[in-house]
């Protein structure tokens, strides 16, 4: 068993997280020498905006993700704009997107891999160096809309990694 198939198994131990991810992952959302701190899964939307582009038409332009994060079969935490995500011993981070790779179908959101850039409590988030969504099914959202200002979500569901660098 690879490196990755070992961290993955012991990931699954650890958090009864049902995730499983390509082997190996895409080169850009990899974290070769990091460890995985916590994998979860999120149930959720991906909430989208109309707005004007710069030809004057009106297009969908992503406003912000709404989840629930999942391990064990319970609710653990969330995951909303900035984008953020909270656990329920109070810990918590902020990432940015530090890469990203295509996924098998334009129905699905890609796969990233986020730098976080800020922590808030203390607690299994805390050391927490990167992120990385994978196993995205869903959340792209299609078609034309008409009125500027209008929200719509697009439901979807991913598996995030939180990993601290060794």
């Amino acid at each position: 068993m690879t490196l990755l198939g070992r961290v993955t198994l012991a990931s699954l131990l650890l958090t009864g997280s049902a995730a499983l991810a390509a082997d190996p992952l895409p080169a850009p959302v990899a974290a070769p020498d990091e460890t995985t701190v916590l994998t979860v899964h999120a149930e959720g939307a991906q909430v989208y905006e109309c707005k004007p582009v710069t030809d004057g038409k009106l297009a969908w332009s992503f406003r912000e993700p709404i989840a629930t994060l999942i391990a064990g079969g319970r609710t653990i935490g969330r995951h909303y704009a900035g984008p953020n995500w909270e656990h329920v011993d109070g810990s918590a981070v902020t990432a940015r997107t530090a890469g990203s790779a295509p996924v098998a179908t334009a129905a699905d959101i890609p796969w990233l891999k986020l730098e976080v850039i800020a922590h808030r409590g203390n607690g299994v988030l805390t050391n927490v160096a990167t992120v990385q969504r994978i196993n995205t099914s869903g959340g792209q959202l299609d078609g034309a809309c008409d009125k500027a200002g209008v929200l719509q979500s697009a439901p979807y569901s991913a598996d995030y990694v939180f990993l601290r660098r060794d």
